[in-house]
């Protein structure tokens, strides 16, 4: 049996490397994002994330008759049509940003994220241990939690936190 090379072995450590990230690191993708920037209207000393969803742009190619063809009268075709070939691009889907309330980074205590962690577990989604680190593992298990419910990030969104009893929920007014 052959052994793998250098190289192989270098391929594997990146890979295995890759499955735990730093701490402090977001794994997010850059369009999915927590922003500084609050939305229009939006309370003053409230945290937000933004996904932004790119448009979507196709190339749509058509043929154009630039001649048409000479057809005798008994049918018989004396010279073929002459078409011309056009691309153009066209969006089919428009951009989007779709803004989420979350919880403020001071919020986000190792023990806020371990109490995120159990509360992951106890529903199947998370399998990795209470370590009060927001790590990959537990963006990822937000992302599988957050996903069936209307958004695929594995930014805790304030909506989320407050199902899973981890922010309180707001009373509406009496007074009204």
């Amino acid at each position: 049996m052959k052994h793998p090379g250098p190289l192989m072995a270098v391929a594997c450590a990146a890979l295995l490397g890759a499955c735990d990230e730093a701490p402090g690191r977001v794994s997010e993708p850059e369009l999915i994002r927590q922003t500084q920037t609050a939305p229009p209207g939006a309370r003053a000393g409230t945290c937000w994330g933004k996904k932004v969803t790119p448009a979507r742009v196709e190339t749509v190619t058509h043929q154009i008759m630039v001649q048409p063809p000479e057809v005798m009268a008994d049918g018989t075709v004396r010279t073929p049509a002459i078409y011309r070939t056009a691309t153009e691009s066209v969006i089919t889907r428009e951009r989007s940003e779709t803004w989420f309330e979350t919880p403020c980074e001071d919020q986000m205590t190792p023990e806020f994220v371990a109490s995120l962690q159990r509360a992951l577990k106890v529903r199947g989604i998370y399998r990795g241990t209470a370590s009060g680190r927001m790590d990959g593992r537990t963006r990822a298990a937000i992302r599988r939690f957050q996903k069936p419910r209307g958004l695929d990030s594995g930014i805790l969104t304030l909506k989320t936190a407050r199902s899973l009893g981890l922010a309180p929920v707001p009373r509406e007014d009496q007074s009204e």
